[in-house]
């Protein structure tokens, strides 16, 4: 009987040594969809640049990454991730561009991380990885606890951003004295801003003081007059921080309207979202100091640096963004035993990345990120 319990023994322990080299053997295929052809190509070429770089970092050789031309359209997204799942892959890196989601919710069985930073009404197949609006007023609302800002504004585009901010500000439940839409129109927006800080009366305010002063019998009253025609406005801000979400040339317009009307970054605290520290930031130094959230900058410099040492070409925003994503799923599926399931996006995660920290949660991902400030002429770490 214990010879027959021993022979049951050895034969239970080989067939787990065989199971454990069988699964160790097991390719692990990932699908990747992004734009391969057409006026994205180049970046969907960085990106799958980027996934092999992880790849080589991380050295399973199981991992198998198969790519699809998406030609940043949602009929083409779909047809190609339809491919992957009849292939048997259930999990897809992409697309890129949020109108690329449309229809993937048919594929019910099939899991995406895309790199959009939209996350308002997705459905529950599709996780943006992007760096969301969410994940920065959070970096605001810390910002401004810590410098004891006590009336900030935000300024909102009129576009198809508007709605995403709108959410993360009510999931944030970030304190702001006032909301106020603008027109992204360049000759509207100095009109709008000269509203909001109430410049013609503050213009007027100081003309009329300027006038008592002159039918004043003070006797200093040319010294007040000197020093106040040195000012442009009188008048109380009713606001001591603005945050103006927006980017590029449009973010200078608005930018330059409130130095136009007297409001400058040194009267009040300019904050801005992310913008991937363009230099262009630091040309100008009448618009400094202003603060964004931001990835981690030592980070991010480095990973530009590997990558144009490999490719001999730039990479992008998206292709930092996706070797970070890359290793976010391979810590899933880690943790998961490389098994995928819908658990491995509803559990709370936490994952250290290039980007800073990622957390997952409920099929939400959401950054822990840097801030940073475009002040005398270089970006500083705030913290």
């Amino acid at each position: 009987m214990k010879t027959f319990i021993n022979i049951i023994l050895v034969i239970c322990i080989n067939i787990f040594l065989f199971c454990k080299t069988t699964f160790s053997e097991e390719n692990i295929k990932i699908g990747l969809i992004v734009p391969l052809s057409g006026e994205y190509s180049y970046v969907g070429e960085t990106i799958i640049n980027s996934v092999r770089m992880a790849i080589n970092k991380i050295g399973d050789k199981r991992i198998i990454i198969v790519p699809k031309d998406t030609k940043s359209n949602p009929i083409d997204s779909l047809r190609v991730a339809k491919e992957l799942s009849d292939n048997g892959i259930q999990i897809i890196i992409g697309p890129v561009f949020n109108e690329s989601t449309k229809y993937l919710d048919e594929l019910k069985n099939v899991f995406f991380i895309s790199l959009t930073n939209k996350i308002k009404n997705k459905p529950s197949n599709i996780i943006s990885a992007g760096v969301n609006a969410i994940s920065q007023i959070n970096t605001i609302k810390k910002f401004i606890t810590n410098e004891k800002l006590e009336r900030p504004i935000f300024l909102i585009p009129e576009t198809h951003f508007k709605s995403e901010i709108d959410f993360a500000i009510k999931r944030t439940k970030i304190q702001v004295k006032e909301k106020f839409i603008y027109d992204q129109e360049p000759t509207l927006i100095t009109k709008q801003i000269s509203r909001l800080t109430r410049y013609e009366q503050r213009k007027q305010n100081l003309e009329n003081e300027i006038k008592k002063l002159e039918n004043s019998n003070l006797l200093d009253k040319e010294k007040r007059i000197s020093k106040l025609k040195k000012k442009d406005t009188l008048g109380f801000i009713n606001f001591d921080s603005v945050i103006i979400a927006d980017f590029d040339e449009t973010l200078k317009s608005v930018t330059t309207s409130l130095l136009y009307t007297d409001v400058s970054s040194k009267r009040i605290t300019y904050i801005t979202f992310n913008q991937w520290f363009d230099k262009s930031l630091l040309n100008d130094k009448s618009l400094q100091p202003i603060y964004f959230p931001s990835v981690n900058k030592d980070n991010y410099d480095l990973f530009f640096k590997n990558y144009i040492n490999k490719f001999n070409s730039k990479p992008n925003q998206l292709s930092f963004l996706s070797y970070d994503i890359f290793g976010l799923v391979y810590y899933l599926l880690y943790k998961n035993n490389f098994k995928l399931d819908k658990k491995m996006f509803y559990k709370e995660n936490k994952f250290k990345g290039l980007i800073g920290i990622f957390e997952i949660d409920k099929n939400v991902i959401t950054h822990q990120l840097n801030f940073y400030g475009a002040i005398d002429g270089e970006f500083r770490k705030i913290f």
